[in-house]
């Protein structure tokens, strides 16, 4: 099909340093531990012991099995890199509560066993192959992790149950998830297993959709004809993964050219700067085309994970830039902004623009469907984006490469060893605050190094071309060093005019970093503040937040107490303070803008 490569291996990575090192620590230290305090409060943990009774608190819900499934999947990351008896022994005391209470049949599900276990596989919207994907995929990363097989060997006899119920005995009641990842999740269970019938049954759910009639699910036509992102944009992205991996396993071009035609749907067209999908909160899904509302922006952190590593399978089957650039994007900003910089709170949804007055009035609020929450909280009622970021963060240095025989890409800049059998680079940066990479080759190889699509100049300590695909080919030696520097200057950033909400205003950015403005920096409103592209720009140290500020000459409008008046061109000179926008929301609640108006 393609020059295809395939992703480096979990085990095969090291995030050593820098930003991502960073990160992961905070997320072994901090975040998990979090997450699982706040399940174990609201009763999710102990909804495995299947012993909840009328009058108890916290009823179980129909996704908590998933919640769980993703915190147990993260501390599996955590464990494979830095071994702890105590997560271990959480994650064990799960996996004999299922192996106690699953079906003779394999089937294990919280709630339809409690509350409706005459009804199995009867309701398409209730998660039941969603949580069962989770599981799946929970139990593929403790065996990787620990060599224990009683997760995955149970997890096996699920997934040969719903093969009977779905495909050779056929009494499930609807032919498709409602929820996609299921999908994924068999993917993963196939090339741990080696048991092609997990292929095969992933192959059947994503094949067979088109028989619904349901956008919202992504089921209203066969996969190979789809070329619009629409429905509920998580379900979405875990339905491309799944064709993506598929188009890999089978070598099928025309699946990967349909995943391609819905990649370039979102990114060309339904994607926030930040790499934020799924525009609005009704049914957390798409929009048409440009249409990007900002202060009722939905773009929840699970659908930015989904994208990331939809765009992730898209670039190891074949490296383009334009794959890892969204990626990058999205990781930089609309993923990290779902955590606190302290890494115990998170967001859902993930704000293009805060306006403090227009939440707080209650005559704006009749003629707007939703406000996103200003401050994040460390638990929701459906909390399916913590434990999604602790094992996106967990497993975060699986973004960096991919190999096939003879080349090894790199496609994200993290500081850390990457290998793949006789490749091997050690990378030294401090990316993304600054552009330079120290990258030491071990063996003789050819390396690829990506070129982002936003970087105007580079150097690079040997002679070659940017091919095609965006990546620079290079022939290394054994203990050969390359040394790469990105140039990241400020930068001001328009939307396609079809984008009507940005008309007139800029955006900034510094490599792949999206910036903006918060009240506690800038007088308000910032709607009344002006940039000029050409005026200077320096950088900064915000002392309370410890990130890389940029500062800029800007205007403000002169005080007028007249509703309206007669346009003078005169303004006042007034400094703008922009921060990282993943950083917004640290320091209290206030006002934010990431697009300012252009002077």
């Amino acid at each position: 099909m393609y020059a295809k490569s395939k992703t480096v291996a979990l085990k095969n990575t090291a995030v050593n340093g820098g930003f991502w090192a960073d990160r992961q620590k905070l997320n072994r230290e901090v975040t998990i531990h979090s997450v699982y305090d706040r399940f174990k409060d609201t009763g999710r943990f102990d909804a495995f012991k299947l012993d909840w009774k009328e009058g108890d608190p916290n009823q179980p819900h129909i996704f908590w099995d998933s919640d769980i499934a993703k915190w147990m999947e993260s501390a599996a990351y955590i464990i494979e890199k830095n071994p702890s008896a105590d997560l271990e022994k959480i994650i064990d005391e799960v996996v004999d509560l299922i192996e106690k209470n699953r079906w003779d049949d394999g089937y294990f599900n919280i709630c339809y066993t409690l509350f409706q276990p005459d009804d199995r596989f009867t309701a398409r919207y209730d998660h039941e192959l969603y949580c069962a994907g989770h599981l799946m995929e929970a139990a593929v990363a403790y065996y990787n992790a620990t060599g224990k097989d009683k997760f995955l060997r149970i997890m096996c006899d699920y997934a040969d149950m719903i093969e009977k119920a779905f495909v050779t005995e056929k009494w499930a009641e609807f032919e498709t998830p409602g929820h996609e990842e299921i999908e994924l999740a068999l993917v993963k269970l196939w090339k741990t297993t080696g048991e092609k019938r997990y292929l095969e049954l992933s192959r059947h759910f994503v094949d067979i959709r088109g028989t619904e009639n349901d956008t919202y699910t992504q089921a209203h036509m066969p996969v190979r004809e789809q070329e619009d992102a629409v429905g509920h944009s998580v379900r979405a992205v875990y339905l491309y993964c799944a064709m993506a991996d598929l188009a890999a396993a089978y070598g099928d071009e025309t699946l990967f050219n349909a995943a391609d035609k819905l990649f370039d749907s979102m990114a060309k067209k339904r994607m926030y700067i930040t790499g934020g999908i799924g525009q609005t909160c009704v049914g957390e899904a798409f929009l048409g085309d440009y249409d990007l509302p900002e202060t009722s922006s939905y773009c929840e952190t699970c659908a930015d994970i989904g994208l990331i590593l939809f765009a992730q399978r898209m670039y190891a089957i074949k490296p383009d830039r334009k794959y890892a650039d969204i990626a990058e994007l999205a990781l930089y900003n609309g993923f990290l902004c779902g955590l606190s910089l302290d890494g115990k709170a998170f967001f859902y949804d993930n704000s293009i623009e805060v306006d403090l007055t227009g939440i707080n009035n209650p005559h704006d609020n009749r003629h707007r469907p939703f406000y996103p929450i200003t401050q994040r909280l460390e638990v929701f009622s459906c909390s399916c984006c913590p434990p999604n970021v602790t094992r996106l963060i967990a497993s975060a240095g699986e973004l960096a490469c991919s190999a096939n025989e003879d080349t090894l890409w790199l496609h994200q800049f993290i500081d850390g060893k990457f290998e793949d059998g006789g490749k091997k680079i050690k990378l030294e940066t401090a990316y993304p605050d600054d552009g330079a990479m120290k990258i030491t080759c071990s063996g003789d190889f050819r390396l690829a190094l990506r070129l982002p699509s936003w970087c105007r100049s580079y150097t690079l300590s040997k002679d070659a071309q940017v091919s095609d695909d965006g990546y620079i080919y290079l022939d290394v030696t054994d203990g050969e060093v390359i040394c790469y520097t990105l140039d990241m200057p400020v930068r001001f950033v328009q939307a396609n005019r079809k984008v009507r909400q940005c008309a007139g205003r800029l955006a900034v950015q510094r490599g792949p970093i999206v910036y903006c403005a918060e009240g506690v920096d800038n007088p308000l409103p910032l709607r009344g503040l002006y940039v000029d592209p050409k005026a200077p720009a320096a950088l900064g140290k915000d002392s309370i937040l410890g990130l890389t500020t940029v500062e800029l000459d800007g205007f403000m409008q002169k005080e007028n107490d007249e509703l309206y008046f007669d346009y003078d061109e005169e303004l006042i000179p007034q400094k703008i303070k922009l921060i990282p926008y993943y950083a917004y929301a640290n320091r209290g609640e206030t006002d934010m803008l990431i697009w300012l108006t252009k002077k």
